[in-house]
């Protein structure tokens, strides 16, 4: 697993701890992750998006071709957006999820680069005669992310304009703060709680613009507390909480699927479920009191029966007492929230998704 190009810029970044995430080599944290992961929901965090791959399509048949291949519209994608997407094998389980997005002569397709070689193999496989060209830029270019309260004000004092936009909207801008002007591709990310963007970059100019960012107020923040701050709002991960064997429904990922698109690999398992009924499973939250022994693996009983597992857990330090917080799957038929389970031997009430965490939590990993 390489560098990612921040990590790779040289000395003096600041990581406490640096380790492997998401198929690169990147900043764990900068100080304790809780920390890290208040800056974010208080005030303004800038993070590593380095492990994020790029992927290009070209080509004439590039938006038939894709549109035929993901569970989201790409046929009517107007030009400048994005949308959140899985990729399927013919059983309709999942291969790997993306986000696409519409620049005009081409479309990018970004995902981590734990995915990358499976998605190009998969890309691969399906271009019989198809007009597309696809192209691993993944080296030509490097993501930095910004979210908090004050993530705008901070991107605008270190000279980047952001127009009025709607989440996953791209445009193109310009930094014009004290180093040498930076072009790059910026865009709103999905607002699951707090406001955030990303600047897609030359690699060359990674560094510098890291440093503007803190110099006008961000506070460096890690990949420990992004995990953290997905788990407190419970958003699922590719290869953690949602893995090839799930079925796209299982996942309550409504934002990934488009029922009036046309034909797509795996879709006619897709609206089998969809016209004959649910799944008998859904991904779900869970919360218990205290700091208690929750880890992934872990099996959810009711009763003396087996109903679910543990994908994800966090702990949650609040005012009156920890907290903690576990993603999973759980039967439909129990999955009401305030409904009471036991995750090994913690009694815990399933809560509704997307979560939302105390704005004066801090978050840390169970031991």
């Amino acid at each position: 697993m390489g560098l990612t190009a921040l990590q790779a810029s040289g000395e003096g970044l600041g990581a406490v701890r640096v380790g492997e995430y998401r198929g690169a080599t990147a900043a764990a944290a900068f100080s304790h992750p809780q920390s890290d992961w208040g800056a974010m929901r208080n005030r303004c965090g800038v993070y590593d998006l380095g492990y994020r791959a790029k992927i290009s399509l070209t080509g004439s048949d590039r938006v038939r071709w894709l549109n035929g291949m993901v569970t989201n519209n790409i046929r009517d994608l107007a030009a400048g957006s994005g949308v959140y997407s899985f990729l399927l094998n013919p059983q309709g389980k999942i291969l790997g999820d993306l986000y696409a997005y519409n620049r005009g002569e081409s479309i990018v397709v970004d995902t981590d680069c734990s995915q990358v070689e499976k998605i190009l193999a998969t890309f691969d496989h399906y271009i019989i005669m198809d007009d597309v060209e696809v192209k691993n830029v993944s080296e030509q270019m490097t993501t930095l992310g910004i979210s908090g309260p004050r993530a705008r004000e901070v991107v605008r004092d270190c000279g980047i304009e952001i127009p009025e936009t709607h989440p996953l909207q791209i445009f193109e801008t310009t930094c014009t703060c004290d180093c040498e002007c930076t072009k790059c591709t910026a865009l709103r990310g999905e607002d699951f709680e707090v406001e955030n963007y990303q600047l897609w970059l030359e690699p060359k100019d990674v560094r510098k613009t890291w440093d503007a960012l803190v110099a006008h107020g961000a506070t460096r923040v890690g990949y420990e507390a992004l995990e953290l701050q997905r788990i407190s709002l419970g958003i699922p991960l590719y290869g953690v909480d949602i893995r090839e064997r799930e079925l796209p429904q299982e996942t309550e990922q409504a934002r990934a699927l488009n029922f009036n698109k046309g034909c797509y690999v795996g879709q006619e398992i897709v609206e089998r479920i969809r016209s004959r009924g649910a799944v008998h499973r859904k991904f779900s939250g869970f919360m218990a009191e205290g700091a208690g022994t929750i880890t992934t693996g872990m099996r959810i009983t009711a009763g003396e029966k087996e109903v679910g597992e543990i994908t994800s857990a966090a702990i949650l330090q609040v005012p009156g007492g920890d907290r903690t917080i576990a993603l999973g799957y759980l039967r439909r038929e129990l999955s009401v929230p305030g409904r009471e389970v036991m995750i090994g031997g913690t009694k815990a009430s399933v809560i509704p998704l997307p979560a939302e965490a105390p704005s004066s939590a801090s978050l840390r990993h169970p031991a």
